[in-house]
């Protein structure tokens, strides 16, 4: 059974982990995906991975904190495969700090990645998700059901110490989807949320990987942080990335079609 044939979706951050993850198996499902990343390697390896499964994709190279980016990729959607049904806006990473010693300026790469970017996103896509839904209704047909996906983290529902700044754009992209649930569910968009536990990925890789962003932030955690999860996860292992994928296959789906403004916690069970 493919959850999503016919479907196009923008998967924001696809060239690796969980972004990855979801671009593939949306594939799976059907989807046609328009595949993003900053870096234009790890994006080709996602679109060469989809097309050798035998999937549709499109590759659209940059930052979601480029404001250009934005209408790039619903531009690339709509010439590739004609329509736009679903957005994932996962694409960030994390600049971690006390509060005392945070610089504005590592304050507000977080705000712009996780938080602005989405809103640009969403705001380019009005005309195919609201505007079309609009012309459907005043031709006295139901429109179809259009998915909106953000992630969030449990940062950002419950705070971490060390992530003033990631918290606080998880937490706003939270209120964001509660709003654009509200502002759109009479276009019948679903806009729904994922907070992420403990998923293994770049940004929760043992830190003397070394590995680091292409502006030279470096990632990943402290070992003996990453052993110290565990006991808190009823499950008793960290995430993986085919794990985060699975409920954002569910919101995109129609099986989730009567489900907006809702905030789904990927944990193992652990509480936030």
């Amino acid at each position: 059974m493919q959850l999503l044939a016919g479907k196009t979706a923008i998967v924001t951050g696809s060239g690796r982990s969980i972004g990855k993850a979801v671009a593939k198996l949306f594939s799976e499902h059907g989807a046609n995906v328009v595949v993003n990343d900053l870096d234009p390697e790890p994006a080709q390896e996602t679109l060469s991975e989809i097309r050798g499964s035998g999937g549709s994709a499109a590759v659209c190279v940059g930052s979601v904190t480029d404001q250009e980016l934005p209408d790039k990729l619903v531009q690339t959607a709509i010439d590739t495969f004609g329509s736009l049904d679903i957005i994932v806006n996962n694409a960030g990473y994390t600049w971690d700090g006390v509060i005392h010693k945070m610089s504005d300026d590592q304050f507000d790469a977080m705000l712009d990645v996780h938080l602005k970017a989405p809103f640009r996103i969403v705001r380019a896509a009005a005309p195919i998700l609201r505007e079309s839904a609009k012309a459907d209704i005043e031709a006295g047909r139901r429109p179809p059901c259009r998915k909106i996906v953000n992630v969030s983290s449990t940062s950002g529902v419950a705070g971490n110490a060390g992530q003033i700044n990631y918290a606080a754009g998880k937490m706003g992209i939270v209120g964001m989807t509660k709003t654009i649930a509200k502002e759109w569910g009479r276009f019948n968009v679903c806009c729904n949320a994922v907070a992420y536990g403990f998923i293994e990925s770049r940004l929760t890789q043992a830190k003397e990987k070394g590995d680091k962003t292409s502006t030279g932030i470096a990632l990943g955690i402290p070992q003996r942080q990453r052993d110290a999860a565990i006991p808190h996860i009823p499950l008793h292992r960290h995430g993986t990335p085919e794990d985060a994928a699975g409920p954002v296959l569910f919101l995109a789906s129609p099986l989730s079609d009567y489900v907006t403004g809702s905030v789904v916690l990927v944990t193992g069970g652990s509480v936030v």
